[in-house]
C-alpha cells in the first residue's frame, strides 16, 4: 500500500450520520412530540437472502428513532400488486418512506425492478432536482466527499450502467461538474479509460474485476461490487469481495472503499437519512396548508351578484381539499367544484388543537338585509386570501323555499360570495331531498301503521308484523328494541303472551297528539292544513294535518346537531310523532322505520365543501331556519372545519386557524340558539361572536318609515340622519349585551354602504365600545372582497387571543317554563310569558316523559325581540304569549311557539322565481 492510500471507512461514516438522523429526530419530536418518520419495507416472499436485509434495515430504523413496518406479500405478487400497495401507502402521510426489497419473485422482469425513468430523468437533468437521491449512489457521493478531492473538473469513470447504481451515481458526478465517462460490457479500450480515471466508481456485479494496476497512481477508488467467492479458509467457506481486487489496487489510489465496510452500511445510512428527510418534508407541509387565493377582477361599478359569481373561475374542489390538507380518499365529489368530506379526517386529526371559534351573528334583521353572509364570507377572504390565516366559513345550505320566494338566497353578496352560486343556492348535493325524503318516510309509516291497527286484530296484525318464514320466525333488530321498552325480555315471537302480543304490535296512536307533518322545500302556504286519507282504500280514516318547510323539521336539525354516524341513527330513532292513548311517547324506532331514515340520510351527514370568490374553503352543511329551528349550520362541518384549521402540538399559536360558523338571523335567535343548543351538544366553545350591522337597517330600528318593495328608499335612508341612527343603535347595543351574557368577546361589523357617511359610521362605532364590545369595524366587503374586510380580520384575531369565558345563559335541568321565561326576560327584555291551556299540558306532558331536561329553541319572529314584528328596535313592556310547545326529542330540543309563527312560509305577491331562467346557452340567470 502506498504511503498516500488512505481506506474509506464506510463503516465509521455511516454510523456518524446515522447518529446525526437520531439527534434530528429526538429534537423535532422535542418540540412536536407527534412528529414520528415511519418506514416501510415491502418485501414478496421469503428469500433468506432478503430477510436478513430486511433484518437489517428494521435494526438501523429502531436505532435512529425511525417507526419500522414490514408489509409481505406472497411470492406469486404481481408487479401490478406490489405497485398497488406502494400507491396505498404513498397515500398514508404517516408513512414517510416505502421501500421495495428486491429481487421480486422469478416472474418479475428486471425492467420492471429498475429505478423509474422519470426519477432518472429527475437526477439527470440540469433543471431539476429529485426530492431524494437514491441510497447506495447517495452513499457513493458522501464517501467521495469525505477524501476531499474536488469532483468538478475530475474525470470520474463509472463502470456499470444500471439503473440502480451506475446510471444515478453518473448523473450525480455530472452535477457536480466532473466530466463523466460511463463504461459497460461493451465499451472498448476499457483499460485505456479505466486508467484515466480520478474517480473510479466500479458497480459491475464481477468479483474482482479491476486490477490494481489498471488504475491511475493517486485515484478515488469506490468499489460498489459485492460477490461471494469460494474461501476454504473461511468458516463459511466463501468470502465477500467486491469488483476490484483490493490489496494491487490499495497500492497505486490514493482512497479506496473496502468490502466489507465501505458502500454497503452506506446504503443503509442513507435509508435511514432520505425517510427522516421525508417525514421532516411531509411534517413542515401539514403545517403549512397554504391557500392560493384567486384574483379578484374588482369593478368601480359593482355588479349583479350572478354576474360577478359567473366572472369567477373557480378552482377545482381537489386541488382546494389538497390546499386544506384533506386526503384524496377523504373527498368525494360532485363535478368540479363541490364535494363531501368524509368524516374519517376527524379520527385522523383528532390530535390537533382547534382552531379559533367565531360565530357571526347580527342586529334584529328588516327587509333591507344586514349581510351578515356576506361579512361572514368577505371575513373568511380577509383571513384566508389576504392574512394567510387557515380560514373557514361554515354555512347553512338555502332553501328553494327564500331562494325562489323573497329573501333570496345566502351565498352572499357583491365580491363575498360562495361559488358556483346557483349550485349553492339551488340542489347542492341534495341533502335537503334526502332530508325531505325521511321525513316523508316517517310520516307514511305512521299513518299507514295507525290505518293498519285500526283495520286488523290483534293477531293478524303480529301475524304480519312478525311473519313466519320456512316455519319459523324472529324478530327484526328494532323489534329487540322495542321489547326492551316494554320490559318484555323474550326473543321467541312464539313465546308472548296475549297481553304481551297487544302491546308490542299496538302502538295506539292517539290522533289528537300527532306533532309529525310531511314536508316540502317551498313555500306553499296551502299546504298549512290539509286533509289526509280522502281516497275510499283508506276507509274513512281521514285526519287534519299539515305541511312545514322541510328546512324547518326535525329531521333537518337532528343532521345539523349529530355528532357522528351512530350518534344521528340514535337521534332518527329516538324522534318523537305522538303520544299513545296511555300518554307513552311513540318514536320512529317504535314505528320500525328509525335504520330506515338513517339509510337515506347517511351520504347528507358529510359536509359538502365549496369556495369563495377568492378560493378560501367554505363548508356547506344542513339548514335549519333560525325562526323555527335553531338556525345553525352542521355541528359536524363546524368540527371538521376546526381540525383543518387547528395546530399541532408545539406549533406556533400564530398558525392557528378561524371557523367563521354563521347563527341565522339576529343574535337573539341564531346566536342564542348556538350557545344554548349547539354548544350544549358539541361540547364547543365559541372564542367570540361578530354581530354585523348596517346605517340602514338601524335607521329603520330608529323609526325611519317602512320599506315597501318596489318603490325608492325614503331620504332618511341615503342621507346623514344621526338622530333616527342613534334611537336606532339601542337594538344594536341590546345584542352587544346579550352576547356578553354567554361570555365571549364582541366585535361589531359595519356592513358600510356608498350612502353612510364618516359621522354614521363614527357613531356606530362610538355607542358600540359605550355598550361593552370588544371592538366596531367598519367593513367594505360587498365592494372590495376581502381586502375590505382586513380591519375587521385584525379585530377578530385581537379578540381571539384572550381566552373565553363561555357559559350556557340557563341550567338545562331546570323545568321547562322557567327556561322559556329566562330565555323571554333575558334575551328579549319580556316582562314574562303567558302559556296558553295547549302550552301548559304539552309542558306537563313532555316532563313526564322524561323530556324536562332539554334545552329550548324559540319558534319566533326574526323581525322584532318580542313576538310582534311591528315592535323595532329594543321594545319594552310586552309578554310574550307561547300558543303551544313541540318536541324534537331526537334534535334534542323543545320549542315554543310564540305568537302565530307559520312553519310553513307563504309565497308573496311578486315572488323571486319571475327573474330566475336558462339563456340559450343553459346558464342560470336572474338569481339575485
Amino acid at each position: 500500500m502506498s504511503s498516500t492510500s488512505r481506506i474509506i471507512d464506510g463503516t465509521a461514516l455511516a454510523k456518524s450520520i446515522r447518529e446525526n438522523v437520531t439527534n434530528q429526530v429526538k429534537t423535532l419530536k422535542s418540540s412536536f412530540p407527534r412528529f414520528q418518520p415511519t418506514l416501510v419495507v415491502i418485501q414478496a416472499g421469503e428469500r433468506p437472502d432478503s430477510s436478513l436485509y430486511v433484518r437489517m434495515k428494521a435494526k438501523a430504523a429502531e436505532e435512529v428513532g425511525i417507526q419500522f413496518k414490514h408489509t409481505t406479500l406472497p411470492v406469486e405478487a404481481t408487479y401490478e400488486d406490489v405497485i398497488g400497495v406502494v400507491k396505498q401507502l404513498n397515500a398514508d402521510e404517516t408513512v414517510s418512506g416505502i421501500l421495495v426489497q428486491l429481487p421480486l419473485g422469478p416472474h418479475v422482469t428486471s425492467e420492471q425492478e429498475r429505478f423509474h425513468a422519470y426519477n432518472v430523468g429527475h437526477l439527470a437533468s440540469k433543471a431539476s432536482s429529485p426530492l431524494f437521491a437514491p441510497c447506495t449512489p447517495a452513499g457513493v457521493i458522501k464517501l467521495i466527499e469525505t477524501t476531499g478531492v474536488s469532483m468538478s473538473g475530475a474525470h470520474a469513470v463509472v463502470l456499470g450502467r444500471s439503473d440502480i447504481v451506475g446510471t444515478p451515481v453518473a448523473a450525480m458526478l455530472r452535477k457536480r461538474d466532473a466530466t463523466v465517462t460511463q463504461c459497460h460490457s461493451r465499451t472498448k479500450n476499457l483499460l485505456e479509460i479505466i486508467k484515466s480515471a480520478d474517480i473510479l466508481v466500479c458497480a459491475m456485479g464481477k468479483p474482482e474485476f479491476v486490477q490494481g494496476s489498471w488504475i491511475k497512481d493517486g485515484a478515488v477508488v469506490i468499489d460498489v461490487g459485492t460477490t461471494y467467492i469460494p474461501d476454504s479458509s473461511k468458516k463459511s467457506g466463501q468470502r465477500l469481495v467486491g469488483d476490484v481486487e483490493f490489496q494491487s489496487a490499495s497500492k497505486v489510489s490514493c482512497h479506496i472503499t473496502p468490502v466489507p465496510g465501505g458502500v454497503g452500511p452506506m446504503t443503509v445510512a442513507m435509508l435511514m437519512e432520505n425517510t427522516f428527510r421525508s417525514a421532516q418534508r411531509l411534517f413542515e407541509r401539514s403545517l403549512k396548508r397554504s391557500i392560493k387565493p384567486l384574483k379578484l377582477d374588482i369593478l368601480p361599478k359593482v355588479p349583479s351578484d350572478i354576474i360577478i359569481a359567473q366572472a369567477q373561475t373557480p378552482k377545482p374542489i381537489t386541488d382546494l381539499a389538497v390546499e386544506i390538507g384533506l386526503r384524496p380518499d377523504e373527498l368525494e365529489s360532485y363535478g368540479k367544484y363541490k364535494a363531501k368530506v368524509e368524516l374519517s379526517v376527524l379520527e385522523r386529526l383528532a390530535h390537533r388543537k382547534n382552531g379559533k371559534y367565531v360565530v357571526i351573528s347580527g342586529i334584529t334583521p328588516t327587509p333591507l338585509g344586514e349581510g351578515k353572509s356576506t361579512t361572514t364570507i368577505g371575513l373568511a377572504q380577509a383571513l384566508g386570501a389576504h392574512l394567510d390565516r387557515p380560514a373557514f366559513a361554515c354555512v347553512r345550505q338555502p332553501s328553494q323555499g327564500p331562494t325562489f320566494g323573497i329573501k333570496g338566497g345566502a351565498a352572499g353578496g357583491g365580491y363575498s360570495q360562495v361559488i358556483p352560486m346557483d349550485e349553492f343556492n339551488l340542489h347542492l348535493t341534495g341533502d335537503i331531498h334526502a332530508v325531505t325524503a325521511a321525513n316523508n318516510l316517517l310520516a307514511a309509516a305512521l299513518d299507514a301503521r295507525i290505518f293498519h291497527e285500526a283495520t286488523q286484530t290483534d293477531k293478524a296484525l303480529y301475524s304480519r308484523l312478525v311473519p313466519g318464514k320456512k316455519g319459523s320466525r324472529s324478530f327484526a333488530p328494532l323489534m329487540l328494541k322495542r321489547l326492551k321498552k316494554l320490559g318484555i325480555t323474550k326473543t321467541n315471537p312464539d313465546d308472548l303472551t296475549t297481553e304481551e302480543i297487544r302491546r308490542f304490535a299496538r302502538l295506539d296512536v292517539d290522533p289528537e297528539t300527532i306533532t309529525w307533518n310531511r314536508v316540502l322545500d317551498v313555500n306553499d302556504r296551502f299546504l298549512r292544513k290539509v286533509t289526509l286519507g280522502r281516497n275510499p282504500t283508506e276507509k274513512g280514516h281521514e285526519r287534519e294535518a299539515g305541511f312545514d318547510i322541510s328546512v324547518a323539521s326535525e329531521t333537518m336539525a337532528v343532521l345539523a346537531l349529530s355528532n357522528n354516524l351512530t350518534d344521528m341513527r340514535e337521534r332518527l330513532g329516538a324522534m318523537v310523532v305522538a303520544t299513545s292513548k296511555s300518554g307513552d311517547p311513540i318514536t320512529a324506532d317504535d314505528i320500525g322505520v328509525g335504520g330506515a331514515l338513517a339509510v337515506l340520510m347517511k351520504d347528507a351527514i358529510k359536509p359538502n365543501l365549496m369556495q369563495t370568490l377568492e378560493g378560501t374553503p367554505v363548508f356547506v352543511h344542513a339548514g335549519p331556519f333560525a325562526n323555527i329551528a335553531h338556525g345553525n349550520s352542521s355541528i359536524l362541518a363546524d368540527m371538521v372545519a376546526l381540525k383543518l384549521s387547528g395546530i399541532e402540538e408545539g406549533e406556533s399559536l400564530e398558525r392557528q386557524g378561524y371557523v367563521l360558523t354563521e347563527g341565522g338571523f339576529g343574535a337573539d335567535m341564531g346566536m342564542e340558539k348556538f350557545c344554548n343548543i349547539k354548544c350544549r351538544t358539541s361540547g364547543l366553545k365559541p372564542d367570540a361572536t361578530v354581530i354585523v350591522a348596517t346605517t340602514r337597517a338601524l335607521k329603520m330600528h330608529g323609526g325611519a318609515p317602512d320599506v315597501t318593495p318596489g318603490k325608492p328608499l325614503d331620504s332618511s335612508y341615503v342621507k346623514e340622519d344621526l338622530v333616527t341612527l342613534k334611537e336606532g343603535i339601542k337594538n344594536l347595543t341590546r345584542h352587544i349585551e346579550n352576547c356578553r351574557k354567554f361570555g365571549v368577546k364582541v366585535i361589531v361589523a359595519v356592513n358600510q354602504f356608498a350612502t353612510d357617511t364618516p359621522a354614521e359610521l363614527e357613531l356606530i362605532r362610538e355607542e358600540s365600545i359605550k355598550a361593552g364590545a370588544d371592538a366596531a369595524v367598519v367593513s367594505n366587503h360587498w365592494a372590495q372582497g376581502g381586502l375590505g374586510a382586513v380591519d375587521l380580520a385584525k379585530a377578530v384575531i385581537k379578540a381571539c387571543e384572550q381566552p373565553s369565558n363561555f357559559r350556557y345563559l340557563y341550567d338545562s335541568e331546570s323545568s321547562i317554563e322557567d327556561k322559556i321565561t329566562t330565555i323571554a326576560r333575558e334575551i328579549y327584555r319580556a316582562d314574562g310569558i303567558e302559556l296558553s291551556e295547549i302550552a301548559q299540558k304539552q309542558i306537563e306532558t313532555y316532563t313526564r316523559q322524561g323530556y324536562g331536561h332539554l334545552p329550548i329553541c324559540m319558534a319566533k319572529t326574526q323581525y322584532s325581540f318580542s313576538h310582534d314584528p311591528a315592535l323595532k328596535g329594543a321594545p319594552t313592556g310586552f309578554t310574550i304569549p307561547i300558543r303551544a310547545v313541540r318536541l324534537s326529542a331526537g334534535a334534542g330540543f323543545l320549542y315554543p311557539l310564540l305568537g302565530d309563527m307559520q312553519t310553513m312560509p307563504g309565497l308573496g305577491t311578486r315572488p323571486g322565481f319571475w327573474e330566475v331562467d336558462l339563456d340559450p346557452t343553459g346558464k342560470v340567470v336572474g338569481l339575485f
